[in-house]
């Protein structure tokens, strides 16, 4: 196929533009083109109010050779295209004694089980928390009256911590192997959005996800596989160093040969069992800050120069400053049009997080600002050390807010007042109740500092960013997990058999990478053993 680079056209163009903008860049008749597939969009706002979309594009041609079409051209943004396909590896041939346990349904989780089912290994999905639906009301019940179930929450459930996110489908790793294009092609096939396959930030909303994530649930269920809710791993059964079983929270046992570790960053409890175990990890860098809400018309004007633009989507921000004392200081999880979301998982502590739906349709616009941190940092040593960091933030956070998300107008953050003013054009948009509070007294000191000196930089590039009506809040504090479970080039642990994997595991650091990093561990399975016979 020939690809075309870099074509451009203005937002709220037809149906057939695109196409008529191929045929002239390749100075092809009507209907010389017999088959166009959009593989990236993106928006190109540099001369703003002037706004493009900007496309590549692969298309076919009859009539001409492509060879002799792109050599005619003479246009650098014109070539011959290569893509790299997904294939997963060939079936290996020692037989397994039991199907692959997969601990956890988030991405990682949901797609190792995805391929392992489409490859006939039966899998069996063990999920703390409830089915997604279920979940749901869960959720909604905390953020209504308060009262939190530990077992299913925005952390613990199916789909994971993302179900209840922007739905961000980007990732910044290298794909040579074609996983990410395989992991939205699974998500399209499920019902997400054509676009999420070209757009260059896509997205899928936490409204159209949970119903994605339900039809994938049933396609496992359909291949073989088995998917278990309310049903948590409270420790592995271990013979001479290898995994021969997990244990389940009902004192039961169930037979494992190879079990794959795909909780998530919150399933602390995980954690410390598995240090008793023996298993390697490692305290990691991460990042803590907090959430950071303005009026979305003050976004789309600063990227757009419009405060409602018209045929274009609320507009994006993604922000990055090195701090005088050296920390790295950027915007995370950056949510147009949605939600300050309370994610707690456990009681006595407070953790928020974005969230949109998939129209992204909400009034503010929200992002963490976020400060890296170090095991310096910590106070305390070992591999959970930056798990009792982020418990001590969030118990400061619960006590701030008296159990609500505590909020702070920017201006008296940055002056450390406690005035608790608001213009009364511009309210939070949280899930969850809230409460003026101290939130300035939430950081540690270098890391307040830290934050401030970013969003003063950050106001240079977005004009009002830093505005004293700009609202705080937080503790953000899960950005990413604060441990590593080490692995081998297997991927398996130390302790044989089991496969750490996902953002839980700190290897991934979204959905997308999540869900690759569960498919290379599918395929370790995968290379090694044979397909899981049906009983007889």
């Amino acid at each position: 196929m020939i690809r075309i680079q870099q074509l451009k056209l203005p937002c709220g163009h037809g149906a057939e533009a695109l196409r008529e903008k191929a045929e002239r860049t390749l100075r092809l008749e009507p209907g010389q083109i017999v088959r166009l597939i959009v593989r990236r969009r993106s928006i190109d706002a540099r001369k703003k109010p002037e706004i493009f979309y900007s496309y590549a594009v692969d298309v076919e041609t009859a009539g001409i050779s492509e060879k002799k079409c792109v050599a005619r051209c003479h246009d650098p943004n014109v070539l011959l295209a290569e893509r790299t396909e997904y294939r997963c590896p060939a079936c290996g041939t020692r037989p397994l004694s039991s199907p692959p346990v997969i601990i956890g349904s988030g991405p990682a989780g949901l797609f190792c089980a995805w391929l392992l089912a489409e490859r006939g290994y039966r899998p069996i999905v063990l999920e703390r928390g409830a089915d997604v639906r279920t979940r749901r009301k869960d959720v909604e019940r905390f953020w209504e009256t308060g009262v939190l179930n530990p077992e299913s929450n925005v952390s613990f459930g199916e789909g994971g911590a993302g179900t209840f996110s922007d739905g961000k489908l980007n990732t910044l790793i290298r794909d040579r192997e074609g996983r990410g294009e395989k992991v939205l092609s699974v998500l399209v096939e499920n019902g997400a959005p054509e676009d999420i396959l070209y757009d260059a930030k896509p997205h899928i909303g936490t409204d159209v996800l949970s119903e994605v994530i339900e039809r994938m649930r049933g396609r496992i269920r359909e291949r073989g596989g088995q998917v278990w809710f309310c049903c948590r791993a409270d420790g592995l059964r271990l013979s001479e160093g290898r995994v021969t079983g997990v244990l389940l929270s009902d004192g039961s046992t169930l037979p494992a040969e190879a079990a794959v570790l795909a909780t998530g960053h919150s399933a602390r409890d995980t954690f410390d069992w598995l240090c008793g175990l023996g298993a390697e990890m490692q305290a990691k860098e991460f990042a803590v800050g907090l959430r950071v809400e303005h009026p979305q018309t003050l976004i789309n004007e600063a990227q757009y120069a419009v405060r409602n633009p018209a045929h274009l989507p609320p507009a994006v921000y993604k922000l990055t400053a090195r701090a005088g004392n050296g920390r790295g200081v950027y915007s995370f999880c950056m949510c147009p049009g949605g939600w300050v979301i309370n994610a707690s998982s456990e009681a006595g502590r407070l953790v928020t997080n974005g969230m949109s739906d998939h129209a992204r349709d909400g009034v503010n616009a929200n992002s963490a600002v976020i400060v890296s941190v170090t095991p310096q940092d910590y106070g305390v040593q070992g591999p959970l050390a930056g798990v009792a960091f982020q418990r001590r933030l969030e118990e400061l956070a619960f006590q701030a807010g008296a159990g609500s998300v505590p909020v702070e107008r920017y201006g008296d953050f940055s002056a450390r007042s406690t005035a608790g003013r608001i213009g009364a054009d511009f309210m939070p948009c949280i899930r969850g109740s809230w409460r003026f509070a101290d939130v300035a007294s939430l950081l540690p000191g270098s890391v307040y500092e830290a934050f401030c000196e970013g969003m003063e930089r950050f106001g240079q590039i977005i004009p009002g960013f830093d505005d004293a009506n700009a609202l705080v809040c937080g503790i953000e504090s899960r950005t990413s997990s604060p441990v590593r479970i080490c692995r081998d080039e297997t991927l398996q642990s130390n302790l044989r058999g089991l496969y750490p994997c996902g953002e839980g595991a700190g290897y991934a650091g979204g959905i997308t990478s999540a869900a690759m990093d569960g498919m290379r561990v599918a395929e370790a399975i995968i290379a090694k053993y044979a397909p899981t016979e049906l009983p007889r």
